[in-house]
């Protein structure tokens, strides 16, 4: 079963589309269409046909395997390759490299990332392709003489660009896991560079955000453009000619096309005309590393995801070692009960992040034992105050409680093996950076490191030593690919991008489906929050928590701010009564989709 959003479009009805499933505005916008049915009876059929579509399709549903992502040209080349064979780790090498072609946003070769991958027999292993900050890097290489972040140097410019991981993650991955020969996983993101394929409305719209945002003289002034000189139109083919050419590289000799030869050759010559500190040196001492999962449980179900520099994996168990302390399944859903005691959960679990997390190359006595442990939550609950909200003080860290644009896609094959992998370039399009010769963005990870050594300020601003900048360092990251499994088999595949919301939004989607028994797409959908324990306050989608709640929280104590939306979720559950996958992408991605045999 396929979606038939692409019928939607054809009926002209775009802007109709956007109004009805984007989870921002269903509330606010259900009556203005009421009233468009009474008016006009024949629109109106038309209204109904769009629930009815959407009521049949919100999930994609498959009995041989599944890629849900943010791009569903990139899901179908990851289906092409299971169909061809591949196992689910083949199918996410050529997704990941097909959503660099398809949504250079997020999707990349010049960033890093996290894979967790779930085999078949049950066992769990991770593959940690994290950008490194270069051998010229140091703690204070962003300040000026008062101490002081120079023009936010940490995110902007070249000195922001983290050393990328990607190809060698995704390389190492395929050379101890994968079945399909390496260049048939690549081959596909060629021809999509090479040959072109047509502009998306979301992409489109993208780029011109892009371009009328960005003055830059650099590789965004023309990223877009056609031949003509003006932006790809929707319906128009988009070639990428450079692209094409390094990823010809990659796929001619591995790893080495990226970080050997010509390549690295570019990539040096780049970063020394443009002020950046990144060398042929740092290229090839690159390496990923596979790691041992983080594991947790709750109500019978095992839980593994990322571990450091990964945050996200550690954060996620102690929440819901806390959720099963308070026996969250007895609090009703989006009450204030509830969204109290998972903000205060938030709280605790980011002041701990902020204290103790960082490379354990570089921090070898993280207490993950403590934080992973049962008996860790129930000492946080035993101070957790219901009716009343925590104090965060940026001088305490956790002690009184006893980017953002990155892009995930989730994978099973036949086999059951499974695919939780997220990653990033930071910033929507990274530094905004990087050679017209080889077409790709680089990164601006290096702002993912505490910038100001010993500085943690109200604002949100952590100085704590695990995270500072160093030669070879990965930064701490919030990226929080999970897996679920019942029994020794995947059930749910899930991951998000959003910054550091991305440990919030997964928190709560794993909530939703153990907890609350959601199918995945409403799951999904449903109302996220996000507190991050500095700033203190609560982030909440707009128009998806009632005024009576809000009130209520706010005389709990509470600080609250909308925003328009939290987490773009990308995931894949197993009914093993029918032996069925099924798949779903959050609706605020534009291009995202499920897609599956």
């Amino acid at each position: 079963m396929t979606s038939q959003f692409p019928l939607i479009r054809t009926l002209g009805i775009d802007v109709v589309f956007s109004l009805i499933f984007t989870k921002t505005t269903i509330t606010t916008n259900f009556n203005h269409m009421k009233n468009i049915f009474t008016k006009n009876v024949a629109f109106g059929f038309s209204l109904l046909l769009l629930f009815l579509i959407n009521s049949v399709n919100a999930q994609t549903i498959a009995e041989n395997g599944m890629v849900v992502s943010d791009n569903v040209i990139a899901s179908q080349v990851g289906v092409d390759i299971l169909k061809k064979g591949g196992n689910a780790v083949d199918a996410a090498i050529a997704t990941a490299f097909a959503l660099e072609v398809t949504h250079p946003e997020a999707g990349n070769i010049g960033g890093g990332g996290f894979m967790v991958f779930m085999k078949s027999t049950g066992d769990v292993t991770t593959f940690d392709f994290r950008e490194k900050a270069p051998l010229a890097a140091s703690p204070t290489m962003f300040l000026d003489e008062k101490g002081e972040i120079k023009d936010n140097s940490n995110h902007k410019g070249l000195l922001a660009v983290g050393v990328p991981g990607t190809v060698a993650g995704l390389y190492q991955a395929h050379q101890k896991y994968g079945k399909l020969p390496w260049a048939d996983l690549v081959r596909p993101s060629v021809d999509l560079a090479k040959k072109g394929f047509t502009m998306t409305y979301g992409l489109y719209n993208a780029a011109v955000r892009v371009s009328d945002n960005d003055p830059s003289e650099d590789i965004m002034k023309n990223y877009f453009r056609g031949e003509n000189g003006e932006i790809v139109k929707p319906g128009e083919t988009w070639k990428q000619p450079a692209l094409a050419k390094t990823l010809e590289q990659i796929e001619k000799h591995g790893r080495n096309g990226f970080y050997k030869g010509v390549v690295a050759q570019e990539i040096e010559d780049y970063m020394k005309a443009n002020g950046g500190i990144i060398t042929k040196e740092d290229l090839e001492k690159y390496e990923a590393v596979e790691r041992e999962p983080v594991q947790g449980t709750f109500n019978g179900y095992d839980i593994y995801s990322m571990p450091p520099p990964s945050s996200g994996g550690v954060a996620l168990i102690e929440m819901m070692n806390l959720m099963e302390e308070a026996n969250i399944t007895e609090i009703e859903f989006n009450s204030t009960a509830y969204v109290h005691l998972v903000a205060e959960a938030m709280r605790r679990a980011f002041a701990d992040r902020a204290e103790h997390l960082g490379d354990p190359d570089f921090n070898p006595e993280m207490p993950l034992d403590k934080l992973l442990s049962k008996d860790f939550a129930k000492k946080r609950f035993e101070n957790l105050d219901l009716n009343k909200a925590s104090i965060s003080d940026p001088a305490q860290y956790g002690h009184p409680y006893g980017g953002d644009h990155t892009t995930h896609f989730s994978v099973v094959d036949k086999d059951g093996n499974a695919i939780s992998m997220t990653y990033t370039l930071e910033n929507s399009y990274g530094v905004k950076m990087g050679s017209d010769k080889l077409g790709f963005i680089f990164n601006n990870e290096m702002g993912d490191f505490n910038p100001v050594p010993g500085q943690t300020t109200s604002t949100g601003q952590i100085g704590s030593d695990p995270n500072l900048v160093a030669p070879e360092k990965r930064m701490l990251s919030s990226m929080t690919p999970t897996i679920v499994a019942k029994d020794g088999k995947p059930y749910l595949v899930i991951g998000s991008p959003g910054g550091r919301t991305i440990i919030n939004t997964v928190f709560q989607t794993v909530l939703n489906v153990l907890a609350y028994d959601m199918r995945i797409d409403r799951a999904i959908e449903a109302m996220k929050i996000h507190h991050q324990w500095l700033p203190d306050m609560i982030l909440y989608e707009h128009n998806l928590l009632s005024p009576d709640t809000r009130d209520a929280l706010q005389k709990m104590g509470h600080t609250l701010r909308p925003t328009t939306n939290i987490g773009v979720l990308m995931g894949i559950t197993y009914d093993a009564s029918t032996k069925l996958y099924t798949g779903a992408s959050d609706s605020s991605s534009e291009d995202g989709g499920a897609r599956g045999y």
